[in-house]
């Protein structure tokens, strides 16, 4: 009974492990723009050959103060297991990070 309890929980994980995409293995950056001086902000963005871009931008709040922070806005966007495209734009600043996408819960 141990034995079958067992093989039965290593069946599980096998079943329930990701399914990796030969594409996204393979895949290769197509663009890569940085801008990162170190001074009042930075930004960046990116393509890869499998469908996945992303793209940012901080910019120092507060300068000086003690309340000194980054803002963060920017979005992704990536293909699903499900062929479905998924953007996803989000902020993130003194109230937290915020996604916003049609296929996520809005409050």
């Amino acid at each position: 009974m141990k034995m079958f309890i067992i093989i039965s929980m290593f069946v599980a994980a096998a079943v329930a492990a990701p399914q990796v995409n030969p594409a996204d293995a393979q895949a290769q950056v197509l663009k890569y723009d940085s801008d990162n001086a170190g001074i009042d902000g930075y930004n960046f963005a990116f393509e890869t050959s499998n469908g996945i871009s992303q793209q940012e931008q901080g910019t120092l709040q507060n300068a000086g103060s003690e309340n000194e922070s980054i803002a963060v806005r920017g979005s992704f966007t990536y293909t699903g297991a499900d062929g479905v495209v998924y953007t996803v734009t989000y902020i993130a600043d003194e109230n937290g990070f915020q996604p916003q996408g049609a296929h996520l819960p809005s409050k």
